[in-house]
This record gives C-alpha cells, structure tokens and sequence, in this order.
C-alpha cells in the first residue's frame, strides 16, 4: 500500500526523438500552408473593400405647350332681397249714435301686428327672429315698437 501523505511520483518523460518528430511534422505542415497559399494568388491583386462612387448623369427634357386664349366670364351678383316691412294704419270708425266703445280693443290687437309668426300671432320682445326678418321694426300685440337685432348671440325682437 501506499502511503497517501506522499506526492505521486511523475511519470517518466517521453523520448527525445518523439518530441523531435511532432515539432519537424508541425514545421512542414506550416511551410506547406504557406507555398500552397502564395501559389493560389496567380499574380492577381487582392479585391478592395471599399465601393467607389460612380457618376450618374440625369437629363429632363419637359415640354411647355404654348398658351391658349384666356375666356374670362363676368358674372353679375344678384343682391339677396332685404326684409319687407309693411306698415298698415287701421282707423277705427265711429258708431253714429252709440255710446259703448267695445268691441274695438280685440280689434287693435289683430290690426298692429305688421309681422307675424309662421302660426300668426304676434311677436314680444325676447323671442328668436326668423332669417327674413333680420333688421325688421314691427309691433307687438299691445302696439310698442319691436325690432329683430342681434343680442345675446342670436337674432332677438328687442324694444326700441
């Protein structure tokens, strides 16, 4: 048995000559690479990497037609017609020999209207204006001057 405390012993080196022989087989493997390598090369240059540039020449060729008549055609605007105001004065006649007046007051109301509603009443002060009667002067059912105005953001019947 052997005493483990101890170092192994080495093994014994091998043969000079064997050492000789991988070294002069390694040699002649490298000096054949190399003949084999430059005699590949056939005196040709070796490919550059790098791309040069060429230079490309472009040429357009665009025809202009000569230009024609000019037709110009004048068109007359037509002016939108502005709102109709119509001013009616109902006079009331007299009875010849009587005394009550009624009767008169329902018929005002109906008379001083001068722009009615798609419904046909009368308009007051605060309500919308329809687009014809932008800029329109009318009277409301109790006969105060009204007006469509632009108020508030949109088109009102304010008082004058």
């Amino acid at each position: 048995m052997t005493n483990p405390y101890t170092a192994p012993i080495p093994p014994t080196p091998r043969p000079l000559h064997r050492r000789v022989l991988v070294w002069v087989g390694g040699t002649a493997l490298f000096v054949t690479g190399a003949l084999i390598g430059s005699a590949g090369n056939d005196g040709q240059q070796p490919v550059e990497t790098k791309v040069k540039p060429s230079t490309t020449i472009t040429a357009t060729v665009t025809a202009t037609p000569e230009p024609g008549p000019t037709v110009t055609e004048t068109v007359k605007a037509k002016a939108k017609p502005g709102p109709t105001v119509t001013v009616t004065k109902t006079a009331t006649a007299k009875a010849a020999g009587s005394g009550s007046g009624s009767g008169s007051s329902g018929q005002d109301s109906a008379g001083t209207c001068t722009i009615v509603s798609n419904a046909g009443n009368c308009y007051s002060a605060g309500q919308f204006c329809r687009n014809s009667d932008h800029g329109a002067v009318t009277t409301t059912a109790g006969g105060v001057k009204i007006e469509c105005a632009y108020s508030s953001n949109a088109w009102r019947w304010t008082y004058i």
